[in-house]
């Protein structure tokens, strides 16, 4: 049976573990590897790294780190960041990565995302939308770390992703990147409704009780997080933490109603 997943996200410039606010003012918060080996004595569902200035700099993945976060990690790992051929998506694969995480490349190119997935699997195939909402309530989703708009909104983006063949989406809120206040439910909800693809939700979580709410919104999707998996207390000491088992099956159980 499907259950929902409770992932950390990690994010890398120049090879170090930052966390960002609205996708600006990053905070270097200590060495991927080690986040990374915490996370596995954790027993993390999931995780997700993304290198957010690959796609800013035109940079290609740097395999070297993947290699190492790959050989460390003990869980499904997905990673982006740079990924614009067929060629580098399969590498990253073969270095033990489950998932490669698409976005600024795909959405230029949306072919892209049908040739990766007939050569590695829709299941590895990710799509990351990245959404701000405007002033009047519309969300538009943007590339290149919040930069350059696509005059185009998550659903749209979403429902043509699914179509080429990708296997999940990765929903993230710029607005709420870092504010730890919650998720937007609104948008979660509209994404997840339109699409059958397995969803994960990114921006904004802050408690337990955030992700609850978000998987009573949504179902079975996945819960991702940064601030909330690596900041502790109201000063943001840094501090990788995570759920226990029994507090992730508490949660989903009153979540879903499941006695």
């Amino acid at each position: 049976m499907l259950r929902p997943r409770f992932i950390p996200c990690l994010l890398i410039r120049d090879k170090g573990l930052v966390k960002t606010v609205k996708f600006g003012a990053s905070k270097y918060v200590g060495d991927p590897i080690n986040a990374v080996k915490i996370f596995n004595e954790k027993e993390a569902d999931e995780l997700i790294v993304l290198d957010i200035d690959a796609s800013v700099t035109g940079a290609a993945p740097d395999f070297a780190v993947i290699k190492k976060l790959a050989a460390e990690c003990r869980m499904p790992l997905c990673y982006g960041g740079g990924v614009k051929t067929v060629a580098q998506a399969k590498t990253i694969i073969g270095l033990g990565v489950e998932k490669v995480a698409l976005s600024s490349a795909a959405l230029a190119n949306p072919e892209l995302i049908t040739a990766i997935a007939a050569e590695i699997g829709s299941q590895s195939v990710v799509v990351v939308l990245d959404v701000k909402k405007s002033l009047f309530g519309k969300y538009e989703v943007y590339t290149h770390h919040g930069k350059k708009a696509t005059g185009k909104s998550p659903v749209e983006l979403a429902r043509a992703a699914e179509r080429l063949g990708a296997g999940e989406i990765v929903i993230n809120s710029i607005d709420l990147d870092g504010q730890m206040k919650g998720y937007d439910l609104d948008l979660a909800k509209k994404v997840r409704e339109a699409v059958a693809l397995p969803m994960s939700v990114l921006g904004g979580a802050g408690s337990l009780a955030d992700i609850g709410k978000l998987i009573r919104t949504c179902g079975v999707v996945g819960a991702a997080a940064g601030s909330m998996f690596v900041f502790k207390g109201s000063y943001r000491a840094v501090l990788i933490n995570y759920p226990t088992v029994a507090e992730r099956d508490g949660m989903i159980s009153s979540a879903l109603n499941v006695e």
